[in-house]
């Protein structure tokens, strides 16, 4: 299905991130997987996929970082020759209440999830443009359709990828560049899991499926995104979440 197929995958030394790879790999694809301090665990994901036949390599870079990007992007078009699909994962959390919230962890994770959105897709753009092809697949949130307390700077970045999303798909739309979002809901990763049962609970209570998701669930989502199948999709924001967000 992605044969020939070169991935960027950002954030992807772990979780949805690192499932989201192994899976564009079993489908065929060369993966980049980005990563910013889990470096060990991404070149576990790298031999991974080497396994697999496929090519693959591991790249550190903070997402947050504008000139950082251009250049992990610049090296490895060099390296592999193309990048066919861009998949955004990259994120952080700073929970709490706006009252004890610091500008700090406000912008800490605009910075690396919203604007490293923008970063990738920036230093992306030209290439292409050329190429007359390409997929970009952003990760927003469940929060960032329904808001959630708590986490006023999450949602705002996670509402501002669907902005972006849907702003990039109609400029590059003329160029058979397709731009989704995926907005996952409560996956089990090792987010969740830190979770106080009590709040999960609370969790569950609000998903009509009543089940917690996987991290493949996300990646065969993206997947599918990322393939011929999907050519006439673009500018939408596909919800896996169980039924959260209906």
């Amino acid at each position: 299905m992605l044969s020939g197929k070169v991935a960027l995958v950002t954030g992807a030394g772990r979780g949805i991130g690192r499932e989201i790879a192994l899976t564009l790999a079993e489908y065929g694809a060369d993966v980049i997987v980005n990563y910013n301090g889990s470096k060990e665990k991404a070149e576990e994901v790298v031999a991974k996929i080497e396994a697999m036949g496929r090519k693959a390599a591991a790249v550190q870079c903070s997402v947050a970082d504008h000139e950082a990007c251009g250049k992990m992007i610049t090296d490895m078009l060099a390296a592999f020759g193309h990048i066919d699909i861009l998949v955004n994962n990259a994120g952080i959390t700073r929970d709490n209440l706006m009252i004890k919230m610091t500008e700090e962890d406000f912008d800490a994770v605009v910075d690396t999830n919203l604007k490293g959105t923008f970063n990738t897709i920036k230093h992306m753009y030209r290439p292409f443009l050329k190429q007359k092809a390409g997929r970009i697949i952003n990760l927003s949130s469940v929060s960032g359709v329904l808001g959630n307390a708590g986490q006023a700077n999450y949602a705002a970045s996670k509402a501002g990828v669907i902005g972006l999303t849907k702003s990039m798909a109609r400029e590059l739309a003329s160029r058979n560049i397709t731009v989704n979002a995926v907005a996952p809901g409560f996956i089990d990763t090792d987010m969740t899991q830190a979770m106080t049962d009590a709040a999960k609970e609370a969790t569950l209570a609000q998903i009509p499926l009543k089940r917690v998701g996987t991290t493949k669930d996300i990646a065969e989502t993206v997947a599918f995104l990322a393939s011929d199948k999907a050519g006439y999709i673009t500018g939408q924001v596909i919800s896996v979440d169980g039924g959260m967000a209906i």
